[in-house]
């Protein structure tokens, strides 16, 4: 399948293949949170925006436009576009993306914004967009969660976003069954329950082999409590192609 991105500004898209690391999780005692596989995939899962430009923010906590200030790093006629706005008030920065995305019938982009980023004062709003028939482009919005100052450097990701079905949740049946009615999940939870409880007094008995092994790896390396594999297909990492531009 194809997703297509055409420009709608001289400059090159800045879009790239989301990035896996996140700064709090390098800043974790032997980047601990990286076990979680998990936050890792989802880092990866998609695309990221950046922006061209480096820029600091306030918010007075008012509801006009004008209560958020813009102070770009570079004077506002050198700067390329990109850079955020602040147009809808509320304390809300809007970042045009200069860009129209194309996705095959029936399927729609999610935007949102950097997956398991945080960032201090300001939190990303998400959006749903029908790119299989839009022609319309889109914004990334950020909102202020109080009164303050934030900055973004230039080449930080300010948007994520990939493609999923539109009729996606309406093709599933939710249910609610007792874990006992799928006899082998029943027994593989039990197993994976009595390991864990096990593997945890060992560590904090400081037994060697639990210390050395440090943490349980059956989900990373997609194996059942057993050892026996659990998908053909699991992932550890994603191979997340580039935008191209198409061989004539």
């Amino acid at each position: 399948m194809r997703l297509t991105l055409y420009p709608l500004s001289a400059e090159e898209p800045p879009v790239r293949p989301a990035e896996a690391r996140r700064d709090w999780m390098d800043d974790t005692p032997e980047s601990f949170a990286y076990r979680c596989l998990p936050l890792a995939i989802a880092n990866q899962h998609g695309w990221e925006v950046t922006t061209p430009v480096g820029f600091e923010a306030d918010w007075n906590g008012g509801t006009a436009p004008t209560d958020v200030a813009i102070r770009f790093d570079q004077p506002p006629s050198e700067r390329l576009s990109g850079g955020p706005l602040a147009n809808f008030g509320s304390g809300v920065l809007t970042f045009e993306l200069h860009f129209l995305l194309r996705t095959p019938p029936g399927w729609n982009v999610f935007v949102t914004g950097p997956m398991n980023g945080i960032k201090h004062g300001i939190a990303p709003l998400s959006g749903i967009i029908e790119t299989d028939w839009s022609p319309y482009s889109f914004t990334m919005n950020w909102r202020f969660t109080q009164p303050g100052s934030v900055r973004f450097d230039a080449g930080e990701a300010i948007a994520h976003f990939f493609p999923l079905r539109r009729d996606m949740f309406e093709r599933f049946d939710p249910v609610i069954a007792p874990i006992q009615s799928e006899p082998k999940a029943f027994e593989d939870f039990e197993t994976w329950r009595k390991s864990r409880g096990d593997f945890a007094q060992r560590l904090a008995a400081l037994e060697e082999n639990a210390v050395e092994e440090k943490w349980q790896k059956t989900y990373y390396r997609g194996l059942r409590p057993d050892g026996s594999k659990g998908a053909r297909d699991h992932k550890i990492k994603l191979r997340v192609k580039p935008f191209r531009k198409p061989i004539k």
